[in-house]
């Protein structure tokens, strides 16, 4: 394919799948679990409303100082959290407008995708799972959990000042759980029924949309070249993995030199690629030689750059945070909690604010002050069952920011 003349090429047209008005799928994929609170004016579509609420919510914001790969960077311009989610919702909007979907559908499960991501990256991730697996309560895992904080964890205030839970549509909520972007299907398509989202099981269901489609794809489009750009920023690969990782591009793309390897390039790469060989009836595809590169990148990324060895005392580092804020917020399960958090309150006063607002907002403790509090969101917590509780603390630590998680983590050590 000559990828030079493109105004020469023609891409398909999604337009006859495209999540619409005409789709047949549209009346589900508007769908809210509850109706939304509203004026008698909007000029946004309901795609519009669900992405201006996902970037006003806390979880959004928090993803600034939330890990991509590499922690605490001194550097400015390596990529955080919320860098990614950016580079997502850029190559989704451009596949999207290509293929002529649903740029604000995409932009929305986009910018959404990670926001129930745990700090320290994947590795916040692995050590939360371990903590679920230990004590037998519900697997952990960031997609499911980015939903979870969509439907029931992040709220705004409606128009009297109320907090309220998000509500999204099905379709953006679908995409976000069905995200994952380490599925290495050669071929996506969307699948025909609206399943409840709660069943959907990890890696296993592709989004009910193209749309979502889109964003599972541009998921892994986004983070494959972009670490490997921090990673020569970082100078940590040696001299046989540069070389080996230049011969890995060459084979494909053999215009491309090592120092010309960074996102930008391997984004518009493989970009091009999809919509040139993707169609409706085929659904969203690359070719055999983008195929086969990007997964060969893909296993050198995870073998020399999440793999190095300059981040096990990392690994170590947040497993021990973690761990240690968890046994002592479990410490307070079936103890008079109203008491032992006022004692703790001079030991700990930034852990026992904050946890305790967690409580109020999410569980049956103290119903008067979330009353007093004006907030209508869901009660998802009972504090006196041992497994809710801990799952209070898990999705607690879950959204915090890895700023965060260390200030609590060195209140709970230092006298």
């Amino acid at each position: 394919m000559d990828y030079k003349n493109l105004k020469n090429i023609k891409f398909a047209d999604f337009s006859e799948v495209k999540t619409d008005e005409n789709s047949k799928k549209w009346k589900n994929s508007i769908a809210r679990q509850e109706k939304l609170y509203g004026k008698d004016y909007d000029f946004r579509n309901p795609f519009e409303r669900d992405l201006h609420r996902i970037i006003h919510s806390n979880g959004y914001r928090r993803l600034k100082n939330k890990t991509q790969v590499f922690f605490a960077p001194h550097n400015d311009h390596i990529c955080t959290r919320i860098e990614h989610v950016t580079h997502v919702s850029s190559v989704a909007e451009t596949i999207a407008k290509f293929l002529n979907l649903n740029i604000y559908l995409v932009r929305a499960i986009a910018n959404g995708h990670d926001i129930g991501h745990a700090p320290f990256g994947h590795q916040g991730e692995y050590v939360l799972r371990d903590i679920a697996k230990e004590h037998q309560i519900n697997d952990f895992w960031h997609e499911r959990n980015s939903l979870h904080f969509i439907d029931d964890i992040e709220t705004l205030p409606d128009y009297n000042g109320f907090q309220q839970n998000l509500n999204l549509t099905y379709a953006v909520r679908d995409g976000i759980v069905c995200h994952c972007g380490e599925v290495d299907d050669k071929i996506i398509k969307p699948r025909s029924r609206n399943i409840k989202l709660t069943n959907i099981q990890k890696g296993k269901h592709n989004a009910y949309t193209y749309e979502g489609c889109v964003v599972k794809i541009a998921d892994k489009i986004g983070y494959i070249g972009r670490d490997i750009e921090d990673a020569l920023a970082y100078d940590i690969l040696s001299e046989a993995q540069t070389d080996d990782l230049e011969e890995i591009i060459k084979t494909t793309y053999p215009d491309i030199k090592l120092s010309e390897i960074n996102t930008t390039v391997l984004m518009h790469k493989f970009i091009i690629d999809l919509c040139t060989n993707s169609s409706p009836d085929k659904g969203l595809c690359f070719s055999e030689e983008c195929f086969k590169v990007m997964n060969t990148i893909k296993s050198f990324n995870y073998k020399n750059i999440y793999a190095h060895s300059r981040l096990t005392p990392f690994k170590k580092y947040v497993k021990l945070i973690l761990n240690t804020i968890f046994v002592k917020l479990d410490e307070y399960y079936n103890r008079d909690i109203a008491t032992i958090i006022e004692r703790d309150r001079n030991f700990y006063p930034k852990l026992i604010k904050n946890f305790e607002e967690w409580l109020i907002k999410y569980s049956d403790y103290n119903l008067d002050k979330k009353n007093q509090l004006k907030l209508k969101n869901k009660l998802i917590y009972k504090i006196s069952e041992q497994n809710e509780f801990r799952n209070a603390i898990i999705d607690f630590i879950s959204g915090m920011s890895d700023n965060f998680a260390i200030d609590i983590f060195n209140e709970i050590i230092c006298f």
